[in-house]
């Protein structure tokens, strides 16, 4: 399973996801400062399984219709590592079921 976090994911959160999964990041990948829907085209093209982002406002900014891959939302208070790090397991499970291309919310 290919993931790529958004630039609103803080870095330190892929360490708490088990290390079978390959997460990479927008500022890896050379992305940074593209938009949602380019970052979504983009990862579709480079084959990765879903976008994980802390962006609420992504499901008004996209045509969730023609979603390339999945989009996983995380909600918390706050996007630093200890606010996210207990959606993890959510995270997890939504993407060991069957994927499609929609939008996911996971919260507390």
């Amino acid at each position: 399973m290919k993931l790529l976090f958004d630039e609103s994911m803080p870095r330190p959160l892929v360490a708490h996801f088990p290390r079978s999964l390959e997460i990479l990041t927008v500022q890896r990948m050379g992305w940074t400062g593209r938009s949602n829907g380019d970052l979504l085209r983009l990862a579709a093209t480079h084959e990765f399984d879903a976008f994980v982002t802390a962006d609420q406002g992504i499901e008004y900014q996209q045509n969730i219709a023609d979603l390339p891959l999945p989009v996983i939302v995380l909600i918390a208070s706050r996007t630093r590592t200890q606010e996210l790090r207990p959606l993890v397991g959510q995270v997890v499970d939504v993407i060991s079921g069957e994927l499609q291309r929609r939008i996911y919310s996971v919260s507390d």
